[in-house]
């Protein structure tokens, strides 16, 4: 059971030491103060839960003290308690921030509920605070590694964003830490006090999505034994993070769209319409604009969607990120795993920044977090990555293609570290034979002028008339 510290500041010696009794007796410690520069004193010294203020005191007047106690403690609750009761005087209270007001003579039980309903709400204020605070911990701008202007560019937008409620599109290849930032969305908006809740739309069957989603009422299909709460009642006057929704069921997308036009829905099997008030953030890894013209995705969700669309960079559009998060993750997982690891050698940091990434920031952590088991020595240098990086390596997990994306990723790789060299090479090799003369390399190369000219501009290599 909670024991609180609750403070009782009244002149009235039966009405003190009766308060004080009665929270004994509910278990918990009381302090009583005559007068207001007693109270004011207790407050400065001790720590308190709960006030119970006399609105008339021999020093000074209850109400100025209570205008004073708010500001100093905004987050302490009190119950004013008079034998003088008016309306003025309960509104003028209610707006200097009183929680709750008691007119003399109360009897135990008023007071008790009283005091129990002020608890429980201070508990519960103290909790969400809490929960706002870890919120914040978790996904705060600081747990987002990178100053690179890419991702800067995408900490400015959700800034802007975070405070209105518009829906929120976020694009970005497998891996890119779209629920990471989705997070920091809603830590940063008015809703954070209420859950963040996160669903994956591609690890559900169709049927099985829609009850997650919608709910269903009892005997709307077989092994359906129970009424069910569906995700979009949990998730009201909250913030709902549908990950993947290229995978959305086209029925699904139509009743989707419903809620984010209307806020209504209705359960599976059920008649009667439901309301919702819910912030929703999507994410995928595909280009929905394209699924909308092969007719897997709706026009119309994709544009109710795409209210406000936030791009995430793949990684290797950001390698000045990859040093830091490199140490980032290396001194997660030494922490985690226990061990010491002084960091990388120049040539490491290297071959780690010159990686492709296909699998973005969730590869790179993998990939560090297998090193720090793995590495025996202080330092992690280039002949410790071997076999952790190479892409045609297959016992090396995190660098295989598991996704359509991931897959175009991998092939774009291969063209960076191997065609695209070569490509290169062939380009100068025939630029040297004909002396930088462009129209004589081409024709020795067996290609137009024009495509010739624009694959030198592709490598920047110059040239001449």
């Amino acid at each position: 059971m909670f024991k609180a510290n609750i403070l009782i500041i009244d002149d009235e010696p039966a009405i003190g030491r009766g308060c004080a009794m009665i929270c004994r007796d509910m278990g918990h410690n009381p302090t009583w103060c005559a007068t207001a520069a007693e109270g004011r004193n207790s407050l400065e010294e001790g720590e308190y839960d709960l006030v119970l203020l006399d609105i008339r005191l021999p020093d000074r007047d209850g109400i100025d003290l209570l205008a004073e106690i708010h500001l100093a403690y905004p987050e302490l609750h009190v119950i004013m308690m008079t034998g003088f009761s008016t309306v003025q005087q309960t509104v003028q209270a209610m707006k200097n921030g009183a929680f709750d007001y008691l007119a003399k003579p109360f009897s135990d039980e008023e007071l008790t509920q009283a005091i129990s309903k002020a608890l429980k709400n201070a508990r519960l204020r103290r909790d969400n605070l809490q929960l706002r605070k870890q919120l914040f911990q978790r996904f705060e701008f600081n747990n987002i590694v990178g100053d690179s202007p890419a991702i800067l560019t995408v900490f400015e937008a959700i800034k802007k964003v975070a405070p209105t409620d518009a829906t929120v599109l976020i694009n970005g290849e497998s891996g890119t830490g779209k629920e990471l930032f989705a997070g920091a969305l809603h830590a940063r908006s008015s809703r954070a006090e209420q859950p963040f809740i996160a669903i994956d739309c591609s690890a559900f069957s169709t049927s099985l999505l829609e009850s997650e989603l919608f709910g269903h009422v009892k005997g709307s299909f077989t092994g359906a034994d129970r009424d069910k709460q569906g995700i979009f009642e949990a998730a009201n006057g909250s913030t709902l993070f549908l990950d993947e929704v290229a995978n959305l069921d086209l029925n699904i997308q139509a009743k989707l769209l419903r809620v984010l036009e209307y806020g209504q829905y209705k359960p599976v099997g059920g008649s009667s319409i439901k309301k919702t008030d819910m912030r929703i953030i999507a994410a995928s890894n595909q280009d929905l604009e394209n699924k909308t013209f092969d007719g897997t995705f709706r026009p119309d969700l994709y544009y109710r969607l795409n209210v406000f669309p936030i791009h995430l960079p793949p990684l290797r559009q950001r390698r000045e990120d990859i040093p830091k998060l490199a140490y980032h993750f290396l001194k997660q997982f030494c922490r985690k795993n226990k061990k010491h690891l002084d960091g990388f050698s120049d040539g490491a940091l290297e071959t780690l920044t010159n990686y492709h990434w296909p699998g973005n920031v969730r590869q790179l952590k993998n990939v560090i977090e297998r090193l720090v088991i793995m590495v025996d020595e202080q330092l992690v240098d280039s002949s410790s990555l071997h076999g952790h990086l190479d892409s045609r390596n297959h016992d090396a997990e995190s660098t295989l293609p598991t996704t359509l994306p991931e897959l175009k990723a991998y092939k774009q790789h291969l063209l960076d570290i191997q065609y695209n060299p070569a490509e290169k090479a062939f380009l100068q090799k025939n630029l040297d034979e004909a002396d930088g003369n462009i129209s004589r390399a081409a024709k020795l190369a067996g290609m137009q002028r024009s495509n010739f000219s624009t694959m030198m501009k592709k490598h920047n290599i110059s040239f001449t008339v």
